[in-house]
């Protein structure tokens, strides 16, 4: 490292004003700070909040959070693929089938994301943020793995275009772009995000009879009881995640280590992971008070553990840019995307997964949830010295 050190030291004055490639001093020092710590420092005179948690640890933490999900993930599209086809397969087989499948859309993702935020940069004059480095990884796990990879790098470019540099990049986005890039893949190319195809690897070329690739949420949408759904896919298969879905999004086990992860780091809330647990169970208990058709008769606590709604609150609700910043806010707000989820989910057969469109709506709000909060505080204190 130390030989690597001393040759970047050697080359940077190129990228300096005055060298031979000033306009690429953007580009180098993406690079150089991917690989080393920056040296730069607060002033040293004044008043300043000084710690060792900045955006690249932050995103380094998200990003070892994630890992569980997707590790899985892999193994899990090849443990779908070879049940479809119904060959033998091992453990490691069905990982590294799953590892064939899934690199060249994590690839497509950062190569199509990170050519933008190089690009805005560089016409910008700034630093490249280190922002796309999660989400560049969470787009592709909130896809089908059948999804076409041109139709990720178009989906991915969109993302960061109007969902981050339209408003001045990195910290400065009112939704998250992940979340925007799988909304624009459903509705512009419904038929590659829905259906029973798109779940499994080859399904749709290889046309088997007899074997189903609909995702649970998909077959209770569809009529399906609960009871049945239990004695195709148990309770314990749900919660592990041995079912059809999104890449990241089926083992909820998975994703409970990385929340564990995230609320012990600092990184995330655990105010709006709880909240958005309890605004699930409450929405899941009112449908079964008074619902009357099947989907609404599920247990309330099996939301949890079908469909993306805890990768969701745990990955994307909690992103600090677009969630909402006060105490209560936050309380508010992620109880509003378990109302919100489990309403789309139940209520409108045609978005059987409704936590994106929760977590999109609540992005928009966040600000005037916090908006409103702070006025009830401010209220609340002159109210206080009134009656003094």
């Amino acid at each position: 490292m130390k030989a690597l050190r001393k040759y970047l030291d050697k080359i940077k004055p190129n990228f300096e004003e005055g060298g031979k490639h000033p306009g690429l001093k953007s580009t180098f020092e993406a690079f150089e700070s991917f690989l080393f710590v920056p040296n730069e420092v607060t002033a040293s005179k004044g008043a300043h909040i000084r710690d060792s948690v900045d955006l690249k640890r932050t995103i380094t933490m998200v990003i070892i959070a994630l890992i569980p999900a997707l590790l899985f993930g892999m193994w899990n599209v090849g443990y779908f693929h070879y049940k479809m086809t119904g060959e033998e397969s091992s453990l490691m087989g069905n990982f590294f089938y799953g590892l064939g499948q899934v690199l060249p859309i994590i690839a497509v993702s950062y190569i199509s994301g990170l050519f933008l935020e190089f690009l805005f940069a560089q016409i910008r004059k700034e630093q490249v943020n280190e922002g796309f480095l999660a989400t560049g990884l969470l787009i592709p796990m909130i896809v089908p793995v059948d999804c076409p990879l041109w139709m990720i790098a178009v989906a991915t470019m969109f993302a960061v275009l109007i969902g981050k540099e339209v408003f001045g990049g990195t910290g400065m986005n009112i939704v998250n772009p992940a979340l925007l890039a799988r909304a624009f893949l459903f509705f512009a190319y419904p038929a590659k995000m829905s259906g029973d195809q798109v779940w499994v690897a080859g399904l749709s070329e290889a046309k088997v009879d007899g074997f189903s690739g609909a995702t649970p949420l998909g077959e209770l949408a569809h009529g399906t009881t609960f009871e049945q759904l239990t004695s195709q896919y148990s309770i314990c298969d749900m919660f592990m995640g041995y079912i059809p879905g999104s890449i990241g999004e089926t083992s909820t086990l998975c994703i409970l280590i990385g929340a564990v992860i995230l609320i012990w780091t600092g990184v995330a809330s655990w105010k709006i992971m709880l909240s958005g647990v309890l605004g699930v169970c409450t929405m899941g208990l009112l449908l079964n008070t008074f619902g009357e058709a099947a989907y609404t008769q599920m247990p309330f606590w099996s939301h949890l553990i079908l469909g993306g709604f805890a990768f969701g609150i745990v990955f994307m609700a909690t992103d600090p840019v677009t969630a909402a910043q006060t105490e209560t806010g936050k309380w508010i707000y992620g109880f509003l995307i378990g109302i919100v989820a489990i309403l789309v989910r139940v209520v409108n057969p045609a978005f059987p997964e409704g936590v994106m469109l929760a977590i999109l709506l609540m992005n928009v709000c966040a600000p005037l949830i916090d908006h409103i909060v702070i006025r009830q505080n401010v209220k609340r204190r002159l109210n206080r010295v009134k009656n003094k």
